[in-house]
């Protein structure tokens, strides 16, 4: 069992970076997998971001270069660097944890409630 918690989204301008936050709670963070996921009004959710227990990252292509994940283990928590945001950014941001690095961008076991992007042009 495990409880994550979204932090950082808001409203920026096109150009603009944001870094979002994901605390956990519950089962040693370390021992997972965690990603990042996004939705916006109408449309499928999209898979962003990933890291194992040993830091190796993906990043899709549609922010690769653009965005970076990472996680500090000290302090349980994953974050989501983004820079140069557009438009087409805005959506509802998701983080996500799976205990197998192979099921973390198709269908994670836990999610977050979810944080608010909006990027203005």
């Amino acid at each position: 069992q495990v409880q994550l918690v979204e932090s950082g989204g808001g409203l920026v301008q096109a150009g603009g970076s944001l870094r979002l936050s994901c605390a956990a709670s519950g089962r040693t963070f370390s021992n997972y997998a965690m990603g990042w996921f996004r939705q916006a009004p109408g449309k499928e959710r999209e898979f962003l971001a990933s890291i194992s227990w040993t830091e190796e990252t993906y990043h899709a292509d549609s922010v690769k270069g653009r965005f970076t994940i990472s996680r500090d283990n000290a302090k349980n928590t994953v974050y989501l660097q983004m820079n140069s945001l557009k438009p087409e950014d805005t959506a509802v941001y998701y983080c996500t944890a799976d205990l197998r690095f192979s099921r973390i961008a198709t269908n994670p076991s836990y999610w977050g409630q979810g944080t608010q992007v909006t990027v203005s042009s």
